[in-house]
């Protein structure tokens, strides 16, 4: 069975100021425990601000390093879930209830088949 994985992208100027909600908690725990019961979920996190991360570029042959945050990002990548779903429309079923979950919020999720070849 094919595997995908859904970004999380936000933009974190724009991220409710008290965080995530008891509400959107609750929701995402009882999504992450269907999700988890019905084996799709192999594996997910949310990842720290940008402050705290670094991008490594290559452009003509050089690399360089860039302290966060990225502000030149409008979105960026917030989260991840690696899911194993039968077909891509089983996967964009599972990020679309994870979008719902955040009522208050503005994100994406990125859905993408893995290569496995």
């Amino acid at each position: 069975m094919p595997r995908y994985l859904s970004l999380v992208q936000y933009d974190e100027n724009n991220i409710p100021a008290e965080g995530v909600s008891p509400e959107v908690q609750h929701r995402m725990g009882e999504l992450l425990e269907e999700i988890t019961k019905a084996g799709v979920l192999l594996d997910t996190a949310g990842l720290l601000p940008s402050a705290q991360g670094k991008k490594v570029r290559l452009e003509a042959g050089a690399v360089s390093v860039t302290d966060g945050p990225f502000t030149e990002s409008k979105e960026l990548v917030g989260g991840y879930a690696l899911m194993q779903c039968k077909d891509m429309a089983e996967a964009v079923v599972w990020a679309k209830r994870f979008v719902q979950a955040h009522v208050g919020w503005t994100l994406t999720c990125e859905v993408r088949e893995i290569n496995e070849g």
